[in-house]
């Protein structure tokens, strides 16, 4: 077994627990990125356990990576759609959200999920979502760490995949990015469950029609939905549970159910306007 698909943790690990947050009803782009920058504070503080999220997007949305230009994305087709456009804590490119489960985790970097170089941290934290997905009856893996990392990508996120990001086949299934600023850990990916994967590229400033007509086939080549994957609907409910299921086995988890803190609630509250970049940026 090579150590992309090596199991995750060693029995030595002791068991944990970790706080559940599984939110039915969807929220905006600028307050999911908020809540989970609250959250990764609040575990970095020790005022609240580690927490594993699952969370849903309304109205559709478009982030970006920390650092993504703006030149890449065509903010007037955003506006005229409805779509919102957010600021991620992570790196990476573009992701449209929508008619997806997201997750995210924040933890300690002290913990053994978490601790040591970043790529360790996102293989063993990833080892959840592939739990999860085997019991959705994917036959996923983590994409092998290849020399010299992915060049020449778009501006599309789920174009490649990465290193040790989910694939099912040849083509990427969950896209995740992390984050290490001063003592906290922040880590948080897409499952797309259904929908025209290359949707994305309709916000995206390209040159030419040709441009990108290219990019729509080479993300529909490279990527995919849980429903063509499985070849059948799955619901935001169902995901979750099977992901809650693999998390707790893979880790060596006890997940209790809670809620954010009113102190998450206002912190998040403080972050919202810096998420979004208004239509007219």
């Amino acid at each position: 077994m090579s150590p992309s698909t090596a199991p995750y943790p060693p029995a030595t690990w002791p068991f944990a627990t970790w706080r559940l947050l599984i939110e039915r009803e969807a929220h905006p782009g600028a307050w999911n990125m908020a809540l989970d920058e609250a959250i990764m504070e609040a575990v970095a503080a020790g005022t609240v356990p580690p927490t594993l999220r699952f969370y849903q997007w309304a109205p559709p949305c478009l982030s970006l990576g920390k650092r993504q230009p703006l030149d890449g994305v065509d903010l007037a087709r955003c506006r005229v759609d409805g779509v919102e456009v957010v600021r991620r804590a992570t790196g990476g490119w573009a992701i449209l959200h929508t008619d997806e489960l997201t997750y995210s985790i924040a933890a300690r970097p002290d913990d053994p999920r978490a601790a040591g170089a970043i790529l360790d941290a996102y293989r063993r934290l990833s080892a959840g979502l592939l739990a999860g997905l085997r019991l959705l009856g994917v036959d996923a893996a983590m994409n092998p760490v290849q020399p010299g990392g992915v060049a020449n990508a778009s501006a599309a996120c789920f174009e490649v995949p990465s290193a040790y990001e989910i694939v099912a086949g040849a083509r990427k299934l969950i896209g995740s990015a992390q984050t290490r600023p001063s003592g906290r850990v922040l880590q948080h990916g897409s499952l797309p469950l259904r929908g025209d994967i290359a949707r994305v590229t309709a916000y995206l400033a390209a040159t030419s029609a040709r441009e990108r007509d290219d990019l729509t086939a080479h993300l529909r080549a490279h990527a995919t939905t849980l429903a063509d994957v499985l070849g059948r609907a799955v619901s935001f409910a169902e995901a979750a549970e099977a992901m809650r299921q693999g998390f707790a086995t893979a880790l060596r988890l006890e997940l209790a159910p809670g809620e954010p803190s009113a102190a998450e609630v206002a912190a998040a509250q403080a972050h919202m306007a810096e998420k979004t970049i208004p239509p007219t940026a």
